[in-house]
């Protein structure tokens, strides 16, 4: 899984959305994008409400970028408090469909 992310990353469609507490690593996310969407598979936190400051940060960044969905892979409390809901797979099909005609933003972001 390490060197898939790592080949990713180097076609430049992996990303990070990280929060940073003194120096050090608090919490993120990692995902993949492609054309206007992107798909996320992981959080992680060391300190509390980390991975959420990322996440929050990442959704307003993609959203200015034209990102029309964003895949949760599963719907939590977590992610429900963000705006997140459940589509059955025919609609996320269609917005799928929709999403792979916008280009790729190009490598790397600058997620402030």
């Amino acid at each position: 899984m390490i060197a898939a992310y790592e080949a990713l990353f180097e076609q430049g469609v992996a990303h990070s959305a990280e929060a940073w507490w003194q120096g050090s690593l608090a919490g993120g996310l990692y995902g993949v994008s492609l054309g206007g969407a992107f798909f996320g598979e992981s959080m992680f936190a060391t300190k509390p409400d980390a991975s959420k400051f990322a996440f929050v940060g990442l959704v307003k960044w993609l959203g200015a970028k034209g990102i029309s969905i964003i895949d949760c892979q599963m719907t939590t409390a977590h992610l429900t408090r963000f705006g997140a809901r459940e589509i059955d797979r025919k609609q996320f099909l269609r917005h799928l469909e929709h999403a792979l005609q916008v280009p790729t933003l190009s490598s790397p972001w600058k997620v402030t």
